[in-house]
């Protein structure tokens, strides 16, 4: 009987059938006081807050469990949540419960993951040019550059190639907060041959004595998370301020989870743009996941990773935007601690 009591539908069942039983009591109670002469106002008050306390008891065992399985019925419907469907504290009915169950063993979320890959793939590629062939141009290249002596062009050439090679490979894995970061410090010295000393980055960590900065480095996290939001911290952030601008990425453990927080001081952007954009990110997007055409060109949208994120690991994860325009943008990524790929 438990078991069948987190259906609303049984608690309504159950409320009506106690309330008829209420009803009937009270009925004969006041018909008893009514024949004995002896109505007063103690078992007037006694019914009062017992029929109280029966609407108080509705109002806690079904309105507010129905309110909260509602919400994730609109929200699954407005393409907020996915798995949160899955996992609902309230069914409706058994046979609901049934039908959702089925659901989730039909939708095959593999796929969407892998859709949502395939973005990432080919980061200035774009499915378009084998790698091997990319490779060996750049090899060429750097060889080039070598014989004429000109070692900044070698070494742009070579990290160039170390770049590419992190992108396109193995992007099915989850890999090591280190090799990410790696990557991005790839990437920043790549950007510095344009940028000089206007772009410049740290990397900072705040963690309790319990972990060091070599364990923190082991928690795996999906490739290429944190290269799109970094090249759109500096192309939409820092590309436009006068001056030198600063690229700040703090990695924190709290509560179980991996945050990792990239902050520029760049142009920021106004409160209507950043409401927009959360919105966005805290919708899981399908059409954006499944049209590349969406991602901006030479990069992946920032919503494909954010998919990705809420795809591998639930609707809790993703990423956060904050922002005051003219004081820069503070990007939060939410992940769980994953030790394992």
């Amino acid at each position: 009987m438990t078991k069948k009591l987190k259906y609303l539908s049984y608690r309504i069942l159950f409320a009506a059938g106690a309330g008829t039983i209420l009803l009937f009591i009270s009925l004969a109670l006041l018909w008893f006081f009514s024949l004995q002469h002896a109505l007063n106002i103690i078992p007037v008050l006694l019914l009062t807050f017992s029929i109280i306390g029966y609407y108080f008891f509705l109002f806690r065992w079904i309105a507010i469990p129905y309110r909260e399985t509602r919400k994730i019925y609109e929200q699954f419907v407005m393409g907020y949540v996915l798995n949160d469907l899955f996992h609902l504290r309230h069914p409706l009915t058994p046979e609901s419960d049934q039908a959702i169950l089925l659901l989730n063993e039909m939708i095959d979320k593999n796929h969407l993951i892998n859709v949502s890959k395939k973005q990432a793939e080919y980061l200035a590629l774009q499915n378009q040019i084998n790698p091997h062939f990319l490779y060996n141009t750049l090899e060429g290249i750097r060889s080039e550059a070598l014989l004429a002596g000109l070692d900044s062009i070698a070494e742009m050439t070579e990290a160039l190639a170390t770049f590419f090679r992190y992108t396109i490979s193995q992007v099915e894995n989850l890999v090591t907060l280190e090799d990410e970061l790696a990557n991005i410090e790839n990437y920043y010295y790549i950007q510095q041959f344009r940028f000089g000393e206007k772009l410049a980055l740290h990397i900072e960590y705040d963690h309790d004595d319990e972990l060091d900065e070599l364990e923190i480095l082991q928690f795996r996290l999906p490739k290429l998370t944190l290269q799109p939001i970094v090249e759109n911290s500096i192309y939409h952030g820092i590309e436009r301020k006068i001056g030198k601008g600063n690229l700040v990425i703090r990695i924190c453990i709290s509560n179980e989870r991996l945050r990792i927080r990239i902050s520029d001081d760049g142009m920021g952007m106004t409160e209507e743009k950043l409401k927009l954009l959360n919105e966005k990110m805290r919708r899981l997007t399908l059409d954006d996941v499944q049209e590349p055409e969406n991602s901006r060109k030479g990069g992946i949208a920032l919503v494909n990773v954010n998919n990705r994120i809420k795809l591998l690991f639930g609707e809790e994860y993703g990423i956060t935007f904050y922002s005051r325009e003219g004081a820069g943008t503070d990007v939060l990524i939410t992940l769980p601690l994953v030790c394992e790929s």
